[in-house]
């Protein structure tokens, strides 16, 4: 077990949604010497700003958390981009961190890179047996080559990395942006603006029959650090908490807890995405002792309350 106090830590994308909250975890584990490298300051597609981050920073491990991400239409747009990006960035961080001597990598990967219709639930020995739903697969490949590396790597060089797969994340510091953003923030965003603007109707994509499963951010922060501290195998491993929903339930879970009171309806014309997600999650106890501790009801009221304050304190600043 890794005493993470003593170790000098990179989090890529350690500004984002998620990084956010694992910047913190590390901090309440006295962790001191955090690094967060900028875009503005080390592009991570470019090989020479991740030598240079390697020697400004001088990581003894490193938490890989940025990706160029987005929701069903976001993918659909720009699945160039998105496999590029995404590739690019891990493929050359894992190599060039092998080659400056990194204790640890810590590669995030995406639910995304499961096949369309795997078996409920997802378990890791899935992964290869068949290809992922269309719409997102260039982005869930790109970020599984990781697996691929982490593994080869390890197999050849003793590189010490390991591969995490999160379910799809919500909560404080999501993305509610309507065209970049997931199916939780975009709802929660839709639901208060039709309810302050009271109006009769918001429209969802799909048809709302999909399953998704859901795991709050902070319990996924938690994992990530538990893993960092302790897991030292190429297997991946799945975090989620357990719980499957529909997305129309969803919906009406959001909408109640929003307190928006009109109706919502389909598009079916636009895609649902993968038919059912809900992962097997026995591996992430057995090898780091995580059990998701926020349920989604709860886990939505807060994210609902933050995105409120939040909007407030922006409507408050540009007065």
């Amino acid at each position: 077990m890794l005493n993470l106090a003593e170790k000098r830590i990179v989090v890529t994308g350690g500004a984002g949604f998620l990084g956010r909250h694992v910047v913190e975890k590390l901090h309440r584990a006295s962790c001191e010497h955090i690094f967060i490298p900028r875009s503005r300051d080390y592009d991570l597609r470019k090989e020479h700003d991740i030598q240079s981050m390697l020697q400004d920073f001088r990581p003894d491990i490193i938490i890989h958390l940025a990706a160029v991400v987005g929701g069903i239409g976001a993918n659909q747009k720009n699945p160039g981009k998105y496999f590029y990006d995404n590739l690019i960035m891990g493929t050359q961080l894992i190599e060039q961190s092998r080659l400056f001597g990194v204790e640890k990598f810590v590669a995030i990967g995406t639910i995304c890179s499961y096949p369309k219709f795997t078996p409920v639930p997802f378990r890791e020995t899935h992964l290869w047996d068949g290809y992922p739903e269309e719409t997102n697969a260039p982005y869930g490949l790109a970020k599984k080559m990781m697996l691929v590396q982490s593994q080869a790597y390890r197999k050849q060089y003793g590189f010490n990395s390991i591969y995490l797969l999160p379910v799809n994340l919500y909560g404080p510091w999501d993305n509610f942006d309507l065209e970049t953003s997931h199916v939780i923030p975009a709802i929660i965003r839709k639901c208060i603006e039709a309810a302050q603007n009271q109006e009769k109707s918001i429209v969802l994509w799909g048809t709302g029959e999909v399953t998704r499963e859901f795991i709050y951010v902070e319990d996924a922060a938690e994992a990530i650090v538990a893993a960092t501290r302790s897991y030292n195998q190429s297997e991946p491993v799945n975090i989620g908490s357990g719980e499957e929903m529909s997305i129309r339930e969803l919906a009406e879970v959001i909408k109640s807890l929003s307190g928006y009171q009109g109706d919502i309806l389909w598009d079916s014309s636009k895609p649902d995405g993968q038919p059912r997600r809900l992962l097997d999650v026995s591996k992430a106890k057995e090898h780091f002792g995580f059990e998701a501790k926020t349920s989604l009801l709860t886990g939505i009221t807060r994210t609902i309350d933050w995105y409120r304050n939040h909007i407030q304190q922006e409507k408050g600043g540009s007065d």
